[in-house]
């Protein structure tokens, strides 16, 4: 028996509900991904002014200590991903949680750590232990949240289904669109309730202990694993004209020679690094564009009601058609939202980023999950979507520091913003490439 198998019957067993457990599955994968929350850019961004106020940094110091603490987790979520393969969904997703709410805690006291090393906040030693501090707190809060236990929760998903892949993907990416955009609201309203150190704690004990118990009951990696199947019946390689189960299982190496995987990678982690900037520096971009805190926090509201619309048509509709006209859409839509952000303002432009990030932020989930199964088979899934993670985690790493340098160097944020649209605008032009690498072994498969 292998390891990630072991525990799969206790305390319950999967196959004698009397529904199939896949359905289970996505009701845990999706708290798996909400989980993750605090350690998400939406989740430090309503934490970062209090960070500078009492660790007595810059921004610039903190967004630098956060650019290289998310750089190095990126380096570890391929790493991470093998693991995945190894232990399963339950262990990994277990020992991720544990990290963050770990990991919570000590950032809920970073001041009072840093200032057990060195007292004196105005001498150059406190600001480079200071600077080390964060950068090792931000290197686990990212690692766990944003990549571990997001990549897990993804990836059981996928497992448990192939032909409904992209209907439960848009049900799950429903409650994750509206988790997400209330989140900031939700931890200003706890930190002004109680105090920023104490809302840290209160969501590291959430995580430490109701998660942590939650993962181990309701967790599963593959259905085969306890005699069942994927959607709870066996299909065919294809539907209609489209594929839905690999022939070919890609290594993450033989993954990576192909365009698609590309094409569909660096949009993903270009989205992910103009959003985590916005939110980073959330309310000094209003601030530059004459708006306040409220109008700032206020934007993530419609939005989840346009992405949560977009997430369940795309998820039903990636079933049915080419996944490439889905990054169509995602491209054209972080066009329309970085060319809003350059020149925000509170009229159209307010109006434009709501459409804009709503048509991305209601497809990435989709993207992010049914695009790597289908493309490159599961047998692998953990390793592929490790790197994949790597390169959203790195990009989001280099957001904060880039739009603080535009900022305070360049006096404005839209150079950023303008940089940012004309790579998007390549990648769009070259997208018509985006098609399925099992084509061909489908062909391959029927010559023989």
């Amino acid at each position: 028996m292998e390891i990630r198998e072991r525990g799969n019957n206790f305390p319950f067993k999967p196959d004698k509900i009397p529904f199939f457990y896949g359905w289970v599955v996505l009701f845990a994968a999706t708290i798996g991904v909400l989980a993750s929350a605090p350690g998400q850019t939406m989740g430090v961004s309503t934490f970062t002014d209090y960070l500078i106020e009492h660790v007595k940094i810059s921004r610039n110091q903190i967004s630098s200590a956060y650019m290289f603490g998310t750089i190095a987790s990126s380096f570890m979520l391929t790493w991470a991903g093998r693991q995945y393969d190894k232990y399963g969904a339950r262990w990994t997703a277990m020992a991720a949680a544990l990290i963050l709410a770990v990991t919570l805690f000590l950032l809920s006291q970073s001041d009072r750590i840093i200032r057990l090393f060195v007292k004196d906040t105005d001498s150059v030693v406190y600001t480079g232990v200071a600077i080390a501090v964060m950068l090792l707190l931000f290197f686990l809060l990212r690692f766990s949240g944003q990549g571990v236990l997001t990549m897990v929760s993804r990836n059981m998903l996928m497992k448990w289904f192939i032909s409904r892949r992209g209907f439960v993907n848009g049900i799950s990416s429903v409650f994750i669109a509206l988790g997400f955009s209330i989140a900031p609201l939700t931890f200003d309203g706890l930190i002004q309730n109680t105090s920023w150190r104490l809302a840290w704690i209160i969501m590291g004990a959430g995580i430490g202990i109701g998660f942590l118990v939650f993962a181990y009951v309701f967790f599963r990696d593959n259905p085969e694993d306890m005699e069942m199947v994927p959607d709870g019946e066996k299909y065919a390689n294809r539907r209609k004209h489209i594929i839905i189960k690999a022939f070919k299982q890609f290594t993450l190496t033989e993954a990576r020679k192909t365009l698609p995987f590309w094409l569909f990678s660096l949009p993903l982690a270009f989205y992910s690094l103009y959003i985590t900037g916005f939110t980073f520096h959330l309310v000094s971009i209003f601030e530059t564009a004459g708006m306040d805190r409220e109008k700032a926090l206020a934007i993530f509201i419609p939005i989840s009601f346009l992405s949560v619309g977009i997430s369940l048509v795309g998820g039903w509709i990636s079933d049915r058609i080419r996944l490439k006209y889905l990054l169509y859409f995602v491209l054209t839509g972080e066009l329309i939202a970085l060319l809003s952000l350059a020149y925000l303002n509170d009229g159209i432009f307010y109006y434009g980023f709501i459409l804009g990030h709503g048509m991305v932020s209601g497809l990435f989930n989709v993207l992010m999950t049914v695009t790597w199964p289908r493309f490159y088979g599961r047998k692998h899934l953990g390793s592929i979507t490790g790197f994949v993670m790597s390169l959203i985690v790195f990009a989001s790493a280099l957001a904060p520091v880039l739009y603080s340098l535009s900022f305070t160097k360049l006096g404005s944020y839209r150079y950023a913003f303008l940089g940012l649209a004309a790579i998007i605008l390549v990648i769009l032009i070259l997208s018509y490439k985006g098609n399925n690498p099992q084509d061909k072994f489908e062909m391959d498969d029927q010559v023989e």
